[in-house]
């Protein structure tokens, strides 16, 4: 089963916040009745987790609550949770999304970034393909949870179930009008090169993957007297 996970901008908006809630309990539902379908759940995978099992739970614990509740759900009921990513590659890729959200002035280091992230995608996203192949047994059933915008190759012997509640489309209209309207806010006032708007969007995500792995206590600079 692939599960569509949503970073969405944390903005203080009631109705964002709604919809995103609908989201989670009709996918949830949705995965209820797939798993009893296919005969159980065996594996679990999560972007962003470097570590399985209690240790991986107690990430997600730090850093996604609603993962946490519907992961640690699935595991209560014998479900195993997955190592899923290999952190030195998480950790590049992410280092590499942030250093292209910033305006570069030369065009040719653009384009060496956006080849060195595209190639850093590849590696992260072939790992998480080789973890699935390489856990997932004979007539098993498995569960992946990631991103919209992953770039996933499933081995050819692997059935994938696409998990897309109506509250799916409902979290993209309303993601899309709310980025329309903070870019017109933007629009009044200057012509950035990219939009806060965009830049939340994109701050969310990395956020997100970063609380999940781990490592965003790391990354903040100690304090000094």
């Amino acid at each position: 089963m692939l599960v569509p996970l949503i970073y969405g901008p944390q903005a203080d908006n009631a109705e964002g916040a709604a919809v995103l809630q609908n989201y989670w309990e009709q996918m949830q539902t949705q995965v209820a009745a797939l798993e009893t379908a296919l005969g159980g759940l065996q594996h679990i995978y999560h972007e962003s987790l470097t570590v399985g099992g209690d240790e991986g739970l107690e990430q997600l614990g730090a850093a996604d609550q609603r993962s946490h509740s519907f992961i640690a759900g699935m595991a209560e009921g014998g479900a195993v949770l997955e190592a899923t990513e290999d952190m030195d590659v998480l950790l590049e890729t992410l280092d590499l999304q942030r250093c292209m959200m910033i305006p570069l002035a030369s065009t040719n280091v653009a384009s060496k970034l956006q080849e060195w992230h595209s190639d850093s995608n590849r590696q992260r996203y072939e790992h998480i393909a080789n973890q699935i192949d390489s856990t997932l047994g004979e007539n098993e059933t498995g569960l992946l949870m990631i991103s919209e915008r992953h770039q996933v190759q499933f081995p050819s012997d692997i059935e994938v179930f696409y998990v897309s509640p109506p509250a799916l489309d409902d979290y993209r209209r309303w993601l899309r009008n709310w980025t329309e309207q903070q870019q017109s806010a933007t629009a009044v006032e200057s012509e950035p090169t990219r939009t806060d708007a965009e830049v939340a969007v994109n701050d969310d995500e990395i956020y997100g993957v970063e609380k999940a792995a781990g490592q965003d206590e790391a990354s903040e600079e100690p304090e000094t007297d």
